[in-house]
Order: C-alpha cells, then structure tokens, then sequence
C-alpha cells in the first residue's frame, strides 16, 4: 500500500527514477504504478495481482480498477449490513460497482444519486431501488435522503470526484452510526467543508484506494 500510494503520480519507477518506456528516444511516463493501458508494462511486484488462469482475460482486463474500486468501497469499507439503506453518489462504472456491493451486501435499499438522468436505467440493474436527480430539487440533496429515510442512510459511498458530492455524501449518513466512503479523487485545490457537529453526532468518513484489496 505505502509503494503503491507514493507512486501514483511519481510516473518513474522508485528504484531508479527512470521511466521503462520511451519513443523516439523520448520517456513515456507510467501512469498509476501500473500503466495497464498498454500491451505490455513493468511496474512494482507491489502493485501486481494474480488472477485464476481460468479467468477470460478479455473480461478480466476491465475490472483491474473501476469494478473492484466500486465493489470494495462497499464490501470491505462501508460494509453495509442485511437491511441498511446505502445511498450510491455517481452512477458510472465505479458507482454502479458500488451498487452492486451494496445490492450483494444485503442492503434494503440502495438510492443511486446523479445530475444525468441517462444512467438511471442502467444503474437499476445494479440493484439501486431509487433514483435521485439533484437538479431536480430545490434543496440540497443531502437534505432530500434524510428526508427519504427519515434521518438518513446507514451507508454511502462517494463516486464522482466532486467535493460538493463528498460533503452531501458525508452529510446524508445517519447521526450515531452512519459511515461516509469517499471514493473519488477530487481535483488538488478542492477543499471538504462540513460542520464540526456532523462528526460530535458519531458519523463516520472514510476514504479508499483500490476497494482496499
């Protein structure tokens, strides 16, 4: 983990500084440890998995960081238990792994959040049983789960990247025992602003990398 976190934007590798990849002469730069992007790569034995040589690898090839992400974040951090209600904030591939968790966790109810409406379909297949559209309403969405679950999810795991989504992600959890998963990376200048009161209620954040596998 400590490798894997101190390279992610390093783009060289640690022991010697240099790049493995070149054309014409000049250095390409690896992309997250692993550069899984091209054909062929050399990276860290830290930041490789091994898989079942039974699995297609024209499948397995998709799932190296979006779906195990989205699944993690909610299997291994959230953990929702049989019957909690998780709200899911981004509804592309990491989200609807998320959901997918969620929906294999047990949860009764799964509320996916997301400002294009061109999700919504797909993401019920995931398991997500509502659908929120932020734009849709005139206050802070935040405020529409707590209304919807009369205080708050048990469980919500942040998808998209976007600080305002991590704050509403954080503030829709239920006071006393609700857990906030911060997935998404948010852009270096962002700031996360809550009131103090929301953490002195007993909610909880978390963030992971990964899915935490």
């Amino acid at each position: 983990c400590d490798l894997l976190r101190i390279n992610t934007d390093r783009g060289v590798m640690l022991t010697d500084g240099k790049s493995r990849f070149s054309i014409n002469g000049k250095p390409i730069y690896h992309f997250l440890g692993g550069s899984t992007f091209s054909e062929y790569t050399v990276c860290h034995i830290e930041t490789v998995a091994k898989i079942n040589p039974a699995a297609p690898l024209d499948k397995v090839c998709i799932l190296s960081c979006g779906i195990s992400t989205g699944l993690g974040a909610a299997l291994n951090v959230a953990k929702p238990k049989k019957g909690h209600t998780v709200a899911v904030f981004g509804l592309g591939a990491v989200g609807l792994a998320a959901a997918e968790g969620a929906r294999l966790s047990g949860a009764s109810r799964i509320i996916g959040v997301d400002l294009n409406p061109s999700r919504f379909k797909e993401a019920m297949k995931f398991g997500v049983t509502e659908l929120i559209n932020p734009k849709d309403h005139d206050k802070p969405v935040q405020q529409v789960i707590i209304e919807m679950t009369d205080g708050g999810v048990d469980r919500s795991i942040e998808c998209t990247g976007n600080v305002q989504a991590m704050i509403s992600a954080f503030e829709c959890v239920h006071d006393g025992w609700g857990v906030a998963v911060l997935v998404g990376v948010p852009s270096k200048d962002d700031e996360f602003k809550t009131h103090p009161m929301n953490l002195l209620n007993e909610r909880t954040l978390k963030g992971t990398f990964f899915g935490n596998y």
